[in-house]
């Protein structure tokens, strides 16, 4: 990744980060999915330079950089045109070299947890073909038949990674899109979701 550009979110006592974060990766994500080819992969990659990951918490920040390997790729997407509804809550850079100096790379992955209680039941309502507030609050008999639980009953895991809250574009539903962040100490290419992340492909930290 050779380009990149960086977006600062302007939060104030009337409209906090967590809410800015939500509309501006909105935003972004409408953005890349305009960008994915056939198999659903963009040639843009994100990072989040003020991301903090602590023992009980983490934190994204309030910055959000977007690489690419080619400066036509950013200019192509037009990260103003999609935050132009959003101007008076973020700065956005021009199109600039990533340094030569780098403090090594990350890949930020969108990771799921697989015990929070309304991811699971969607599953269920879709597998039984069930509404889902049924599924959450109905009483459940796995396939053994001899245990019922109830999936609003179970105990919300903890979870530290920090989220961003966004809504799906098929089904129009609110969910947690968790991102994970790792260091590696090589460079991977390749592509990225239309979130920006990937499991393998690296971004540069500097």
């Amino acid at each position: 990744m050779r380009f990149y550009l960086e977006i600062t979110l302007l939060p104030n006592p009337e409209v906090g980060v967590h809410f800015l974060w939500s509309k501006v990766f909105q935003q972004i994500h409408l953005g890349l999915v305009e960008m994915q080819n056939h198999q659903k992969q963009v040639p843009i990659g994100i990072s989040f330079p003020e991301y903090v990951t602590g023992e009980k918490y983490s934190v994204l920040g309030s910055k959000l950089r977007l690489f690419a390997e080619d400066e036509a790729t950013l200019v192509g997407f037009d990260a103003a045109k999609w935050l132009s509804r959003l101007s008076d809550y973020v700065h956005c850079t021009s199109i600039r070299p990533v340094p030569d100096k780098l403090t090594g790379y990350a890949i930020y992955q969108r990771q799921q947890p697989k015990t929070n209680k309304e991811r699971l039941a969607r599953r269920y309502a879709k597998r039984h073909k069930l509404d889902f507030e049924t599924a959450l609050n109905g009483t459940v008999v796995l396939r053994d038949q001899s245990t019922q639980f109830r999936y609003c009953d179970m105990p919300q895991q903890s979870i530290k990674t920090p989220f961003i809250r966004l809504q799906s574009l098929s089904s129009g539903q609110a969910f947690c899109l968790w991102i994970k962040k790792t260091l590696v100490s090589e460079p991977v290419t390749g592509h990225y979701s239309s979130y920006g992340l990937s499991a393998t492909t690296v971004v540069p930290e500097f």
